[in-house]
């Protein structure tokens, strides 16, 4: 089959002689841990990459959950969906960012497109599906952006009970997976990844359904929490600790819990594994807002004499040009005059400064004078449209090796850690990606992949006609 190119991700998708298709989604999951490290440990991954295609899945650009999932679900770009992270710019002023939800999505998703066509979708866990919006042929649970279980997290409603029920108290997300108390966190990773399989197979056996997709979230939570215990190059790595095999040992009960629920599934489904971006080693992190205070681009009121949280309380706005947000990449947004209420950069100087932030970035160097790989990218050069209000630039440190640091006070710009709870995973740029389908292939690589393809591709394989304004290609 021939192939398309595009983005980042990963999935599972099946589909049956009656065109149907079940993902199942493993959000951050790495093609260096399970194409290349683990996949001999893995064998109903295994299995379905011996009889079918697989490949690196291109993300969107940033590389996170969100926008990465809803570019998927929809075949449109960041840009176009006006979603540039988990926060975002609302308007022109100094007020701070606000939290994309359900809400951020006008696209259609694909499960609105195959219900207009009267195809049956059960979606459980799929990131953006909160608050819920009613599913006019299907039932969704929604995902981990749900605060809890008090509000609606099922649709219809009254599905919570039969939720509850099947999964013992279902559970949404890890909230606090940074916490220092690795026992609970490790201990509730397993417990939502129980519930979330367990739950899916009884509504794959019970309900009547033409499109099937899950996402689980563990797979990200325990590489944010233990990458560290297991990698040997990171700097707190120590061999032999009790956490060294945690990340692995996870895998392989995904992959047990993977081959119980393709039991339930007729041989002719299609059947996608994907995931939104991958993972890899966090360095440590740069401290955005402390390099543009040394390089005169940022002041401030006064310098705090704690590690503080960058805030329009503390920013000197007559006075700064540049001010970042921290991440897993990096957000500089610009004080222009007559865009925001206290503007300095003159609209002329715009695009010469952009240029002139992006060379500088792009030359970071180390403490021994070797560049560190950092890509700076203009929102307008890579989205086909910006919709919304884009960051000004967007950067990846060290091309994601390091974590961008908003908060001021450290007197330096480099750290070891994340600011905001430990972690020692970053996010990559590229997820994986496998489809089976009825034997048809047998471990066929494919090359070029991108996220804005699952969409397209599902709707070939269920022979409904691919909307004229999607990006994506259809994967053959």
């Amino acid at each position: 089959m021939a192939v398309v190119k595009h983005y980042y991700g990963i999935f599972f998708i099946m589909t049956l002689k009656n065109r149907k298709v079940a993902i199942i989604g493993l959000d951050s999951a790495p093609p260096e841990l399970v194409f290349d490290r683990w996949l001999d440990s893995l064998p109903n991954i295994k299995h379905l990459i011996s009889n079918g295609i697989y490949g690196k899945l291109e993300s969107t650009i940033p590389a996170i959950t969100c926008p990465a999932w809803a570019t998927m679900v929809t075949s449109v770009n960041p840009g176009k969906l006006g979603i540039y992270g988990f926060r975002n710019r609302r308007h022109y002023d100094y007020e701070g960012l606000s939290f994309a939800d359900s809400n951020s999505v006008e696209e259609e998703t694909i499960w609105n497109i195959l219900s207009r066509h009267g195809k049956k979708s059960i979606i459980i866990g799929v990131p953006l599906t909160y608050p819920l919006k009613p599913v006019q042929n299907g039932l969704m649970v929604s995902c981990f952006l749900t605060p809890n279980k008090n509000c609606q997290f099922t649709y219809p409603d009254g599905l919570r009970h039969e939720v509850e029920r099947v999964s013992d108290g279902y559970i949404l997300d890890i909230k606090d997976f940074r916490n220092e108390e690795k026992e609970q966190v490790l201990h509730t990773i397993y417990e939502m990844t129980r519930k979330r399989f367990k739950l899916a197979r009884h509504f794959l056996q019970k309900e009547d359904w033409d499109f099937f997709m899950m996402v689980e979230m563990g797979t990200d939570r325990i590489q944010h929490a233990f990458w560290e215990f297991f990698d040997q190059r990171h700097r707190s790595y120590s061999p032999g600790n009790k956490y060294e095999n945690v990340i692995f040992d996870y895998y392989q009960y995904v992959d047990d819990e993977i081959g119980k629920t393709l039991e339930l599934l007729d041989d002719d489904t299609i059947v996608l594994l994907v995931s939104d971006h991958g993972a890899k080693m966090m360095e440590g992190g740069i401290c955005i807002n402390e390099w543009l205070l040394n390089n005169g681009y940022l002041k401030l009121t006064h310098y705090p004499d704690k590690i503080t949280q960058i805030s329009k309380y503390l920013i000197d706005w007559d006075k700064t040009t540049v001010w970042g947000e921290g991440g897993y990449y990096g957000r500089l947004f610009f004080n222009v005059k007559g865009r925001e209420p206290r503007g300095t950069i003159p609209l002329q100087q715009y695009e010469i400064m952009r240029n002139e932030l992006k060379f500088k970035l792009e030359d970071l160097r180390d403490e021994h004078g070797k560049k560190i790989n950092t890509k700076v990218f203009k929102p307008d050069e890579i989205y086909s449209e910006c919709r919304n209000i884009p960051p000004d630039l967007l950067v990846y440190y060290g091309d994601l090796a390091w974590r961008s640091v908003g908060s001021v006070g450290h007197n330096t710009m480099w750290i070891d850690k994340n600011d905001t709870g430990q972690d020692s995973a970053n996010h990559s740029q590229y997820g994986i990606f496998v489809m089976q389908s009825n034997n048809q292939y047998h471990a066929e690589v494919r090359n070029g992949l991108h996220i804005m393809d699952i969409t397209p591709t599902v709707l070939h394989h269920m022979q409904v006609e691919i909307p004229w304004y999607m990006e994506g290609t259809v994967i053959q």
